[in-house]
């Protein structure tokens, strides 16, 4: 019997994610996101899954970054998670929206403070003259704040990729691998194996 049948998506990826948090050397919560500006034109990069459920995957970014300028331009995206302990893959694709100002107000006060700093500190992706130049930002805001709380910058946000589609692929002895889709269509998932 085919596993993903029983389950919703979500309820399987948080099986297979809970799996790879006990088996995965480091950061299972480190996924590949796609983002295309509004010529088409793709970039990906590694970044780290924050909490997902019923709504969507989130991520949080600097929205002046060149995947938070993308996500304002082309409000789609694509994640990919791979589990090499687990010989496992999860593919998820959807439009993006921001999180609420207070969820990530939430999620940054749980920040470490050298983190807070940081996102207060980085021009992410853009220019910067040398490493210097980054330590003196960081000097900088770590003075400014001393003890007191830091906020959260308005330019540092979450985002939450809503799937219409997520696949699950997993590795079969001789190459008899599984693989299956859920779509969403008229607010109800349903579900497809497909040849590997």
């Amino acid at each position: 019997m085919v596993e993903g049948k029983k389950r919703s998506p979500y309820e399987l990826f948080a099986k297979w994610y809970s799996e790879a948090q006990k088996s995965e050397p480091s950061l299972a919560e480190a996924m590949t996101l796609a983002t295309a500006d509004k010529t088409g034109m793709p970039s990906a990069r590694m970044v780290l899954l924050k909490s997902f459920g019923e709504d969507g995957f989130v991520f949080y970014t600097n929205f002046e970054s060149q995947k938070g300028l993308e996500l304002a331009e082309n409000p789609k995206a694509a994640l990919v998670f791979h589990w090499k302990s687990l010989k496992r893959q999860v593919r998820v694709s959807g439009g993006v929206e921001p999180v609420s100002d207070e969820e990530a107000d939430i999620y940054f006060s749980s920040r470490s403070r050298g983190a807070q700093i940081g996102a207060w500190a980085s021009n992410q992706s853009r220019p910067m003259a040398g490493q210097l130049e980054l330590e003196k930002n960081v000097a900088r805001f770590t003075a400014k704040f001393g003890v007191s709380k830091i906020s959260r910058p308005s330019h540092w946000s979450g985002f939450c990729v809503a799937p219409d589609a997520i696949e699950f692929w997993e590795e079969r002895p001789l190459r008899l691998n599984r693989r299956f889709l859920y779509r969403l269509e008229r607010d109800e998932w349903s579900m497809s194996q497909l040849f590997p």
